[in-house]
């Protein structure tokens, strides 16, 4: 095994004292573990190219909380700079002529067969033509049959048009008690539909004015700040419900409360959230690895973090809990 940079060693102990394994830091960075070994190991030979030397340190540093540029100006005698490297040259695709198919053959193939073609092309417009003909004779044979049997046809049509003039009017009737019965069914449905709308509306309003009433009591102010840490009081309220979403990357998530007990403790995922109910608690610990679109919500209130996420990646925000029936 290569001998630690100080560089590597710095990262590694970084990342173990977040608890970060290298699988871990491979799904957070999308980079294979075997180059983030190399990364920590100081072996820049083992990546795909020079030029990926510095993108991946960057990326390590930014899933750990480290600020990259000052890792690049205290380790630079560490890093490679960037170098560009030669594209290889596109191998020949070009054929022999001998391999060009020969078409000529074919084509004096084709003149052989031309005299069968046009024969047979014949006795297909021959029997066109003979098929056109006895179609015309059927025709006008039907046309003098048609015309022997009018005056019957006449009663007939009579007597049909009668029964269904019969069969118009029961399915009239028919269709207008069918009509009658979706009309029933459209109306009920119509009032199912206008309870629950209502129901659904009284208990939104009821939702927003308890919401309402729980945010004019409750408070939620800075209490100390230094380094990447702050500390917050939670007040006036019954009820302590954290929520926590990444919305723009994976991020390293660790909520512990005041005794050190963890509920969370792994990667969350871009897009997803994760609830906590810590009304029993007095105190919590929000370590976020990864902080730009992270948003934390307190009992469904958003909170802003306490540091600009483009110039503090890593954040640790501590909340302080005081029932309100307490105070």
């Amino acid at each position: 095994m290569l001998a630690l940079t100080e560089l590597g060693q710095r990262l590694r102990q970084e990342r173990e004292s977040k608890g970060l394994s290298l699988e871990d830091l491979q799904k957070l960075t999308k980079i294979q573990k075997r180059y983030l070994l190399g990364i920590e190991e100081g072996n820049y030979e083992v990546m795909p190219g020079k030029f990926y030397v510095r993108a991946f340190i960057k990326q390590y540093c930014e899933a750990i909380g480290l600020d990259t540029d000052a890792i690049f100006e205290e380790y630079k005698s560490d890093i490679p700079s960037t170098q560009t490297e030669d594209m290889p040259q596109q191998l020949s695709r070009v054929r022999s002529r001998k391999e060009i198919p020969q078409h000529t053959k074919g084509v004096s193939k084709a003149y052989d067969y031309l005299p069968t073609v046009l024969v047979v092309a014949g006795v297909v417009v021959v029997g066109i033509i003979i098929w056109v003909i006895a179609q015309n004779i059927v025709s006008d044979k039907n046309k003098e049959q048609a015309n022997q049997e009018a005056p019957n046809s006449e009663v007939q049509q009579s007597n049909t048009q009668e029964e269904t003039n019969e069969t118009t009017a029961k399915n009239d009737n028919s269709t207008s008690e069918d009509d009658q019965s979706a009309a029933d069914k459209k109306e009920k449905e119509k009032e199912k539909a206008e309870k629950e709308k209502a129901a659904k509306e009284k208990a939104e309003k009821e939702k927003a004015a308890k919401e309402k009433k729980d945010s004019g009591k409750q408070e939620y102010k800075e209490v100390q700040k230094t380094g990447r840490s702050a500390t917050y009081a939670l007040s006036g309220t019954d009820a302590f419900n954290l929520e926590v979403t990444s919305t723009q990357a994976d991020t390293w998530l660790d909520v512990k409360n005041g005794k050190g007990n963890a509920f969370f403790s792994s990667i969350l995922k871009k897009g997803e959230t994760k609830e906590f109910d810590l009304t029993k608690e007095t105190e919590a610990r929000v370590n976020i690895g990864y902080s730009p679109g992270v948003e934390l919500k307190v009992n469904g209130k958003a909170v802003n973090l306490p540091f600009d996420s483009s110039k503090q990646v890593r954040q640790v925000v501590t909340i302080q809990y005081q029932p309100a029936e307490a105070q």
